[in-house]
């Protein structure tokens, strides 16, 4: 029999949309109405992954769902423009495009509200061309690395922990928001799953409070995480798997922006790995990515 073609280095699964972000240079409370700047950029966990691992020279493909809205035509058009193989979105006539709204302030983000109604309503058919043999079928799965993030419903994501779909993969998780962490519940356990969460959403995870990402990340392996990555805004962030444990702080930066960062994080993490860095030197190009985000050198 003939292997089904492994073109695409990456799938990225999950929420692509537009993000409209409200950025103000001084701090925010509840109730706050400052001068700022308002964009509307292409973004979502899973296209933001995407963004990086195209920067860093890989080529990803998504799988979403996208509405053939103007909304929806004008994201797959930025999407290709940028590098990205859009040919495996689920297009839907009914469902409009999906979007992020959040307001930030110097002290961080403040709020956000993430509307994507029409990838969870579109549920199993963004998954289509892992099944029609056009990247897999289920009797020869995907094997390249699968992105993957917690915006799919609760109910999918426990399909696919069992799937065979994902059998063959190298499975790299996020949990989209603190919000969405304990939808990972049922893929926590999954053999070949990397979770990448942040100090809080380990808390979420394990419905417990932590000092630190070593004992969150020490934690979600006894809980039965294979491998975790647990960052901590800029104190140390934890890699574990097994018996393993190693720590790194990240590099000292003046924060301009917090929106993407983890998605950042996490795609650079992935691409030093493809690279062949081992843990340490992966952990540090990932803090390195993220800082350098999270600053404002880099778009």
């Amino acid at each position: 029999m003939n292997s089904i073609p492994q073109t695409p280095q990456i799938l990225c699964i999950g929420s692509v949309l537009w993000d409209i972000i409200g950025r103000a240079p001084v701090h925010m409370r509840q109730g706050s109405d400052v001068a700022g700047r308002i964009t509307r950029l292409p973004g979502g966990v899973a296209l933001n992954i995407a963004m990086t691992l195209a920067r860093f020279g890989l080529m990803p493909s998504l799988l979403s769902a996208v509405g053939r809205d103007a909304e929806g035509k004008e994201l797959v058009a930025a999407c290709t423009e940028l590098g990205l193989n859009c040919d495996y979105l689920y297009r839907s006539a009914d469902l409009p495009t999906d979007v992020y709204m959040a307001v930030e302030g110097a002290n961080g983000l403040i709020s956000a509200i993430a509307d994507a109604h029409s990838l969870e309503m579109a549920d199993e058919k963004i998954l289509a061309a892992l099944k029609d043999g056009r990247l897999g079928t289920v009797d020869m799965p995907f094997s390249g690395v699968i992105a993957l993030d917690g915006n799919l419903t609760t109910s999918l994501l426990g399909k696919l922990a069992k799937s065979a779909l994902f059998a063959a993969a190298d499975l790299r998780i996020a949990p989209a928001s603190p919000g969405k962490a304990q939808r990972l519940l049922a893929l926590l356990d999954h053999p070949a799953a990397t979770i990448y969460v942040n100090r809080e959403e380990a808390g979420l995870i394990c419905q417990s409070e932590f000092d630190d990402s070593a004992s969150a990340a020490k934690a979600l392996v006894a809980k039965g995480a294979a491998r975790v990555l647990v960052t901590d805004g800029a104190e140390n962030s934890a890699v574990a798997f097994g018996d393993m444990l190693l720590t790194q702080k990240p590099p000292q930066v003046m924060v301009t922006r917090v929106t993407g960062a983890g998605d950042t994080f996490m795609a650079a993490h992935i691409a030093a790995e493809v690279s062949g860095a081992d843990n340490e030197d992966a952990l540090t190009a990932a803090l390195t990515a993220a800082a350098n985000y999270v600053s404002g050198r880099v778009e």
